[in-house]
């Protein structure tokens, strides 16, 4: 299960924490509202961070290893994007101040790499034990797939009141009614009380863990090696943050992007099937080459990009009102709301 040396494994872990620690307790040790400069320089680290180390991968372990790296950061990488919608819309409903969203993202992401690693060594442990869990893996990604394909917008809408978290939460610690600068607990009256920016973290732990359930499985269709399935879900969540204030105000732009992960996500689940398949059909196993599996993927999201600045060059203004009605029905509920 584990080809790489442990102090492989630690020292990648060093680095990273390394780097997170650098990021809270120097360049953002003050709670601050980030620039879109900022953003784009911390995105273009984190990218340019993933991209040296799958090269060094490539340089060390050889072509293979280097591809499914990539690959599989890519895969990752625009999987995280669509976190990115259900941010806004909490953000949007939680009315959390812009200064206080970059500490809920850390935190949140931190949970996250520590969710993902249990995910995929428990992942890793079962395919080496039970070689036909990766069918069950790839039927459950073309369901997926196909799912996104006709979810409607309602399915985007936060119900932090149906959150299981947050009724656990609610019933062992009081809330409070309104923020209290970065904190996510104070002392009120001599009791212990989370703010609402611990509820908030709290959903995006388990939004983020809902989105694990489908990232998880895609990425061993492309690869088995715990290492890399590890490393490159560590380097697409870390850049999610930044890219998260990045895109933020044009994310909604982005049209064609859910259907072009259920295109990605039902394409991964044929290739985890098509061996069993094949071979039950032809008694060969056929399996689609990584690179072909990199292009694809490389080819279905620049499609959905083009198509979507197509679209929305082509409908100029018309989307405004459209969009000035769905932030006034949001800013509506939060008002209404009482966390």
């Amino acid at each position: 299960m584990f080809i790489y040396p442990f102090w492989m494994w630690g020292g990648f872990l060093l680095f990273i924490f390394a780097m997170l620690a650098i990021d809270l307790g120097i360049f953002n040790r003050t709670a601050h509202t980030l620039s879109l400069k900022e953003a784009g320089i911390w995105t273009a680290v984190w990218v340019t961070l993933g991209l040296i180390f799958g090269g060094m991968l490539y340089a060390w372990q050889g072509p293979t290893q280097g591809l499914e790296y990539l690959t599989g950061y890519l895969l990752e990488y625009s999987l995280s994007v669509d976190n990115i919608f259900v941010f806004v819309l909490l953000f949007t409903f939680f009315r959390v101040p812009s200064q206080y969203q970059h500490r809920v993202l850390f935190w949140g992401i931190l949970g996250a790499l520590l969710m993902r690693g249990t995910m995929i060594l428990l992942g890793a442990a079962l395919l080496e034990r039970f070689e036909w869990i990766i069918y069950l893996f790839g039927a459950f990604l073309i369901f997926t797939g196909v799912r996104m394909a006709f979810q409607g917008d309602e399915d985007e809408e936060v119900h932090p009141e149906g959150n299981a978290l947050v009724r656990i939460l609610r019933r062992f610690i009081p809330i409070t009614s309104e923020y209290h600068g970065q904190r996510f607990l104070i002392r009120e009256a001599g009791k212990t009380m989370a703010t609402p920016l611990l509820v908030v973290l709290l959903i995006v732990e388990s939004t983020d863990l809902v989105f694990a359930v489908d990232s998880i499985p895609a990425i061993f269709a492309v690869t088995r090696d715990p290492f890399i399935v590890f490393t490159s879900n560590v380097f697409a969540i870390l850049g999610l943050r930044s890219l998260y204030f990045l895109l933020a105000s044009v994310v909604d732009k982005f049209h064609y992007l859910r259907a072009a992960l259920s295109v990605i996500l039902t394409f991964v689940g044929i290739k985890m099937l098509l061996p069993e398949i094949s071979y039950l059909v032809s008694g060969v196993e056929y399996h689609i080459p990584i690179s072909l599996s990199l292009g694809f993927i490389l080819g279905v999201l620049a499609l959905a990009v083009l198509a979507s600045w197509i679209r929305a060059r082509r409908l100029g203004g018309d989307e405004a009102p459209e969009d000035e009605d769905t932030a006034a029905m949001l800013r509506k509920k939060a008002t209404s709301h009482t966390p």
